[in-house]
């Protein structure tokens, strides 16, 4: 897929006063938040793509916490990780490489250090569920964004998405449309409560 015209010409206008941008891509779980951002990456030399959910809390953890069987919902991220690291991506230093976590969805853990973010990239595109929820931590979230994208396609498609997705790591037919139905359809009906407060709503045909 390529990057839709539209969405080019806001990006150049983004970039063009120059220095760090940070652009937050956000959507319902299964929205395609990870195959526009990299469309944009596709598009634009030097960008750095950093997704939020790096930033999930261990699978021992939310274990102990009693919260695996909803892993996903935001109180299982550590969000003030995730603003911490956002906090440090706003303002570069020159010279200094900022490390972000990665999901590796076969570990069902965050890998430390996984993501290298040079200083001079113009462009890091941060990607997640909850970069505009303003609750449980993630209040601070959107005003560290210079832009952000909503994702919302239509929810049959989405679903369909999620359910393959489940499979392919693992799940067992059955169990991944229980966990799409369950769990990831609470949390989208969370996300697509702050649909409100992106710049673009991008409906993906």
């Amino acid at each position: 897929m390529t990057l839709a015209p539209d969405l080019r010409r806001r990006l150049d206008d983004l970039l063009a006063a120059g220095g760090r941008r940070i652009l937050g891509i956000t959507g319902s779980p299964g929205a395609g938040k990870t195959t526009l951002a990299a469309d944009v990456g596709a598009a634009y030399p030097d960008v750095v793509v950093v997704p939020m959910d790096g930033f999930h809390l261990a699978q021992t953890e939310l274990e102990r916490l009693g919260r695996a069987d909803r892993k996903g919902a935001p109180d299982t991220f550590d969000a003030a990780g995730f603003v911490s690291l956002l906090r440090r991506l706003r303002d570069p230093r020159p010279g200094e490489t900022v490390y972000a976590p990665e999901y590796r969805r076969d570990l069902r853990n965050g890998v430390a250090g996984a993501i290298a973010v040079p200083p001079d990239a113009p462009l890091v595109v941060v990607e997640g569920n909850y970069l505009l929820l303003d609750e449980q931590g993630f209040e601070p979230v959107a005003g560290l964004l210079d832009e952000c994208w909503f994702v919302a396609p239509d929810d049959t498609v989405r679903l369909q998405r999620l359910v393959a997705r489940h499979e392919a790591f693992g799940k067992a037919p059955d169990a991944a449309r229980e966990w799409a139905h369950g769990p990831d359809e609470r949390n989208a009906v969370l996300v697509a409560a702050t649909a409100g407060r992106a710049d673009v709503v991008v409906r993906p045909s």
